[in-house]
C-alpha cells in the first residue's frame, strides 16, 4: 500500500552548531517554504487557552510564552525542485536542542510525555543551544551565531511558513528569538503579518476545512495524505503526486544524523480494538498504558472502512427510495466525516478541560468524531512535547536522491539499522507539517479550474490562497487572520527589529 522509507534528521546542538550554520542558512535562503515545530516545557492553565474570548487566550498563551521555555524546534526545508516532476523537493531537517539561559518553569506531564518518547534532558542540559526570551539582551541579532540570529535569517529570507496548530508556536517563537510579545492580539498579528509577508500556514486549519479530513492531529494527517499520496502513484493517476529527495551526509557529518524510519502501512484486517479517544484526537489520557490500540494506520483504515460502509447504506438506501429522495441522502459529502462540525466547540464545560466527559465523546460508529474543543497543543494533545503519541508515522512515494547536500557511501540498509522509530522530534514533525502542506497544494492546485499559463505561475507563488494567513482556533468557526488592521499599530519593538533586519525603517 505504501514503501518504508529512512527520513534523516540532522541532530543540532552546541557542539555541532557552528559547523551546521553555513548548512542550515543555506538550506533557509534556498527554500521554497519552511515548516517549524516546537517542543514546550509546558503551557500552563488548559482552561484560560481555550477561553471564549481569543483576546483572554491570547493573554494565557503570553503568559506561558514568558514563563516556560521552547525545549526544541524542528526546521524542515522544502526546496521545489526544477527540471523534476511536478511536486517534487528536497528535504532538509533539522532538530534543534534548545536550552534558554533564564528561569522557566517545566511541568512534570511535559517531561513525563517527552522522556517517554525518547527526549533527552541529560543532553539538553549539557548540551543544548543557549539563548535569551524577550527583547535582545546585549549584541546585535544580525551577529553571531546564536538562534536569534538563525531567526533573523529566517524572516529575511521571506519564505511561506508553514505549521500546525501554529497560534502557540507562534507565540513562543516571538517570545523566544524575536521580543518581548505585545500586549494585544491585534499588534500581534499586525507584527506576524510583517515578519512573514510571505505568509504563514496553518496545517491543522488546511486539514480541517480544505482537505476535511476524519482526524486533523498530525502524525493522522501526515499518514492519511501520504497514503492517499501512494495510492495516487501506485494507480498510475494523473495526480497529485508529491516526490521527497533528502540530502545524503558524509564523513563527519553523518555522525549528526537521527534516522526515523517511517514503515510501509499494513494491512490490519480483522484487528478492531482501537482507542477511541486517540483515534479521534491524537491523545489518551492512560498513555502508554492504554490496553486500547493507538496504531493510526489501524484508525485510519478502519475510518475508510466506516466511510465505504456508509457509502453503501446510503446507495441502498437511494434504490428504495427512489430518485425523488436521492438529494436528501446525499447531503452530506463523502469526502468528510459525517457527523463532524468543523472547529465548533460542543460543550463549554469540555473545552474547559473536563477530561472524563472527552474520554466518553466519540460519535457511535467509532470512527468519525466530532472536534470536543479540547484540540490545543498539550491538552488534546498536539505537537508541544505534552501528549500526543507518535510512534512509526507511515510513509510512501517517496526516494532519497542526492540533492544538493552531501553525498555519502553509506546504504539506505545500514542507514535503516540506525534509524529510531520510537522517538519524539521536533524535527520530524516538521517535516510531517511540511509534507501535509506540499500534499494539500498539489491536490488543491490539481482539483483548481484550469486557467491561463501565468495564473499557475502566480498560484504556484502564493502556494494556497485560500489559507493563507489563517491560524487555525479550537472550538471556533472561524481561524485567526493575520493582517494588520487599520485600526492597530506594530509594536515598537518590532519596528525596531524590522529596522535592523531589513536596514531601513518599515
Amino acid at each position: 500500500m505504501s514503501s518504508s522509507i529512512v527520513v534523516p534528521v540532522i541532530d543540532v546542538h552546541s557542539n555541532n552548531f557552528k559547523e551546521l550554520w553555513p548548512a542550515m542558512v543555506v538550506a533557509i535562503k534556498t527554500s521554497s517554504f519552511i515548516a517549524l515545530d516546537t517542543e514546550l516545557s509546558g503551557l500552563g492553565n488548559r482552561k484560560s487557552l481555550l477561553a471564549e474570548s481569543i483576546e483572554d487566550r491570547y493573554k494565557a498563551i503570553c503568559h506561558a510564552a514568558r514563563s516556560r521555555s521552547i525545549l526544541s524546534l524542528g526546521i524542515a526545508c522544502y526546496k521545489k525542485l526544477d527540471q523534476k516532476p511536478p511536486d517534487s523537493y528536497l528535504v532538509q531537517v533539522y532538530n534543534l536542542t534548545l536550552l534558554c539561559s533564564e528561569e522557566y518553569i517545566i511541568e512534570p506531564q511535559s517531561v513525563q510525555f517527552l522522556v517517554q518518547h525518547g527526549f533527552d534532558f541529560n543532553k539538553q542540559y549539557g548540551c543544548g543551544i543557549p539563548y535569551c526570551k524577550g527583547n535582545n539582551k546585549g549584541g546585535s541579532d544580525e551577529r553571531g551565531v546564536h538562534i536569534r540570529t538563525l531567526f533573523t535569517e529566517l524572516l529575511r529570507a521571506r519564505k511561506a511558513l508553514v505549521l500546525h496548530n501554529g497560534l502557540i508556536d507562534m507565540a513562543f517563537l516571538y517570545q523566544s528569538f524575536y521580543a518581548h510579545l505585545p500586549e494585544r492580539l491585534t499588534t500581534f498579528t499586525a507584527d506576524l503579518s510583517e515578519m512573514f509577508p510571505a505568509g504563514i500556514y496553518d496545517t491543522k486549519y488546511v486539514t480541517e476545512f480544505e482537505l476535511r479530513l476524519t482526524a486533523s492531529y498530525l502524525e493522522y494527517a501526515y499518514k492519511k495524505c501520504k497514503l492517499e499520496n501512494s495510492r495516487s502513484v501506485t494507480s498510475g493517476s494523473a495526480g497529485p503526486h508529491v516526490h521527497l529527495e533528502f540530502c545524503q551526509y558524509a564523513g563527519d557529518l553523518s555522525t549528526y544524523i537521527d534516522y526515523r524510519e517511517c514503515p510501509a502501512v499494513t494491512s490490519t484486517e480483522g484487528q478492531t480494538d482501537v482507542c477511541q479517544r486517540f483515534s479521534a484526537f491524537g491523545w489518551c489520557p492512560n498513555g502508554t498504558n492504554c490496553p486500547l490500540s493507538h496504531d493510526t494506520d489501524l484508525i485510519i483504515l478502519q475510518d475508510e472502512k466506516c466511510k465505504n460502509d456508509k457509502r453503501k447504506r446510503r446507495k441502498r438506501l437511494r434504490d428504495k427510495k427512489g430518485a425523488s429522495d436521492t438529494g436528501k441522502d446525499c447531503s452530506v459529502s463523502d469526502g468528510a466525516p459525517t457527523n463532524k462540525m468543523a472547529n465548533m466547540e460542543e460543550d463549554k464545560e469540555e473545552a474547559a478541560g473536563d477530561q472524563k466527559e472527552g474520554d466518553e465523546k466519540s460519535c457511535t460508529d467509532g470512527n468519525s468524531h466530532m472536534d470536543d474543543g479540547r484540540d490545543m497543543k498539550n491538552d488534546d494533545e498536539e505537537e508541544n512535547g505534552v501528549g500526543e503519541d507518535k510512534t512509526n508515522p507511515g510513509d510512501s512515494a517517496v526516494s532519497v536522491g542526492e540533492g544538493t547536500g552531501i553525498r555519502s557511501t553509506e546504504s539506505n540498509a545500514e542507514a535503516r539499522k540506525k534509524a529510531d522509530a520510537g522517538t519524539h522530534r521536533a524535527g520530524f514533525d516538521a517535516y510531517m507539517t511540511g509534507y501535509i502542506f506540499a500534499y494539500a497544494c498539489a491536490l488543491i492546485k490539481k482539483e483548481a479550474e484550469p486557467g491561463p499559463e501565468g495564473a499557475d505561475a502566480q498560484s504556484e507563488e502564493s502556494w494556497l490562497p485560500v489559507c493563507i494567513n489563517k491560524i487555525y482556533l479550537s472550538g471556533k468557526a472561524a481561524p485567526l487572520n493575520v493582517v494588520k488592521s487599520t485600526f492597530a499599530k506594530s509594536s515598537k519593538a518590532h519596528v525596531q527589529k524590522m529596522e535592523m533586519v531589513w536596514g531601513q525603517k518599515m
